[in-house]
C-alpha cells in the first residue's frame, strides 16, 4: 500500500501525462475525479493504493483467467527471466515459443490447425489472419477474392485491418475511408443478400457471443450454419476467440460447442493467463503450404512484430495450459457457471434490469428505466453503476448500459455472489430514483 501523499502524487502525474484508452480525458482529468491506483492482487481480489479491496469483476479487461499472483505463472516467468527475457523470432527460435506452438496445435485432436503465428494482442492476431487470407488467394491466382464479410456490432480490435471488420461505428467510423473492403450483415438470413460471394476472401465472426456489442448471444447452431455456407462457396472462415478462448464459454474454445473448425483461429487475452501481452493466429497446413516457395517467388508473409514469440510471454502461456490440466479448470468451472446462472435469474427480476445474457462464465446485465425502454447513452448510466459498485467492493466496466461480469475462474462462490449483489445494489442507487 502506498502512503496517501504518494497516491496523490501518482494521480497528479497520471492526469498530467497519461492518455487512457476508451476514455474521455476531460472527465478523467477533472479535479473531482479520483482514479484508482491499483497496487496488489491475489486471486480474484485487487487492492488499491489506499488499502481498499475489490473483486476483479472483469478479469482486468477480460484477460486474467486463474487469478492474480498465481504461483505457477509467477514461477514460470521468474524461471524464464533468469534465462533470457527476449530474443528475436526473426531468424532464430526459442524453446518456450516452440513448445507453446506445439501444445496449442495439440488442443485440436483432428490436426486441422497445425501452424501458429505469434503476435502481441488481439488486434494483431486478427490482422495476421486477414492478411494471410488475402495473400492466400493472391498466391492461388485469385486476387479478385479480396473482400471480407463481417457482422454488424462486431468488434475485432483497433488496428487498421481489425478495425475494418468491426461493426461499431463509434469505434471505427472515423477511419472508414482507410478500411479494407468489407460487406456487413446482421444475421444468417442476410447471407442470401451477399453481393458477389466469389470475391470474398473470408468471413470473420466472434463465435457464440459478441463481446463489445454488449454480450450479445448468437442463436444456437448459427456458427455451424455459417461454416457450412463458407464451405459450399470455398470462403475462408476466421474465428475471433480473443475473448471466448481458454474456457470463457465453458469449453476450451467456443467453436468446440458447434464442432466448427475454422481456417484461422485468433487468440489473445487469456493465452498468457492475463499476465503478459501475447497473441496467436492458428491456421491449417493447407493455408501454410501456399506460402512456400523460393525467395524469388515473393510468397513469403512479410509481416511480424519485434516481440513475436517473446519467451517470457510464451513461458506464461505454457504455465497457463499446465494450470488448466493440473487444476482441472474446465471441470471445476461448471458449478460456478451454474451458480452464476442462478444469480443472474434473481438479478433479472430487478425492475431496472432489462435483460441478462450469459454464455458460460461471461455475463451481461443490461439496465434501463424499465423492462421495455433504454436510457439515453449520453447519460452514462452503465458507467455510473460500475462506479457505484466500487463502494460495494466490485471492479468492472460496462459496455454502454450493459454491466459486464467476467471474473477470474478462481473466484469463490461467496465472492461471485457478492459481485452480483454489488451490481444490484449499485443499480438501485443509480437507477432507483427514476
Amino acid at each position: 500500500m502506498l502512503f496517501s501523499d504518494e497516491t496523490d502524487s501518482l494521480v497528479a502525474a497520471d492526469k498530467r501525462h497519461s492518455w487512457h484508452p476508451f476514455t474521455q480525458m476531460r472527465a478523467w482529468t477533472d479535479p473531482a475525479h479520483e482514479p484508482l491506483v491499483l497496487v496488489e492482487g491475489h486471486g480474484a481480489i485487487l487492492r488499491d493504493s489506499r488499502g481498499r479491496e475489490y473483486i476483479d469483476g472483469n478479469s482486468s479487461i477480460w484477460t486474467n483467467l486463474h487469478g492474480h499472483n498465481h504461483p505457477k505463472l509467477n514461477a514460470a516467468i521468474r524461471d524464464q527471466l533468469e534465462r533470457v527475457a527476449h530474443t528475436s523470432f526473426l531468424g532464430t527460435t526459442n524453446a518456450p515459443a516452440t513448445r507453446l506452438a506445439e501444445r496449442l496445435c495439440a488442443l485440436f485432436p483432428r490436426k486441422n490447425l497445425t501452424r501458429v503465428f505469434f503476435s502481441d494482442n488481439g488486434s494483431t492476431a486478427i490482422e495476421v489472419a486477414l492478411k494471410m487470407a488475402v495473400q492466400y488467394w493472391q498466391l492461388g491466382g485469385r486476387p479478385d477474392r479480396h473482400r471480407f464479410l463481417a457482422f454488424d456490432r462486431a468488434y475485432h480490435g483497433d488496428t487498421a485491418g481489425a478495425s475494418s471488420v468491426g461493426g461499431i461505428a463509434g469505434f471505427h467510423g472515423r477511419f472508414a475511408d482507410m478500411h479494407f473492403p468489407v460487406e456487413r450483415i446482421s444475421s444468417l438470413e442476410d447471407l442470401a443478400t451477399v453481393q458477389d460471394p466469389d470475391t470474398i476472401a473470408a468471413v470473420i465472426i466472434e463465435p457464440l457471443v459478441q463481446g463489445a456489442a454488449g454480450i450479445r448471444l448468437w442463436p444456437e447452431g448459427m456458427l455451424r450454419e455459417l461454416s457450412a455456407w463458407c464451405d459450399v462457396r470455398g470462403i475462408l472462415l476466421i474465428l475471433d476467440e480473443v475473448m471466448t478462448g481458454f474456457g470463457r464459454t465453458g469449453t476450451m474454445f467456443a467453436c468446440e460447442q458447434e464442432r466448427v473448425f475454422p481456417d484461422f483461429l485468433c487468440l489473445a487475452k487469456g493465452i498468457s493467463g492475463g499476465y503478459l501481452p501475447l497473441a496467436a493466429t492458428l491456421t491449417s497446413e493447407r493455408i501454410y503450404e501456399r506460402f512456400l516457395g523460393e525467395v524469388s517467388e515473393q510468397k513469403t508473409l512479410y509481416y511480424g512484430h519485434s516481440y513475436t514469440g517473446n519467451p517470457l510471454g510464451c513461458a506464461a502461456g505454457l504455465a497457463n495450459l499446465d494450470i488448466f490440466e493440473e487444476e482441472r479448470v474446465l471441470e471445476n468451472l461448471k458449478p460456478k457457471i451454474a451458480l452464476l446462472r442462478n444469480l443472474l435469474a434473481e438479478a433479472a427480476r430487478h425492475p431496472n434490469v432489462r435483460e441478462v445474457r450469459q454464455c458460460g462464465f461471461i455475463a451481461g446485465i443490461e439496465i434501463g428505466p424499465d423492462k421495455d425502454h433504454a436510457y439515453e447513452w449520453t447519460e452514462l448510466r452503465g458507467v455510473k453503476v460500475c462506479t457505484a459498485a466500487r463502494a460495494h467492493g466490485l471492479l468492472t466496466r460496462p459496455v454502454l448500459d450493459t454491466i459486464v461480469l467476467m471474473p477470474p475462474y478462481c473466484i469463490t462462490d461467496e465472492q461471485l455472489t457478492r459481485a452480483v449483489e454489488a451490481v444490484l445494489l449499485a443499480i438501485g442507487e443509480v437507477c432507483g430514483h427514476d
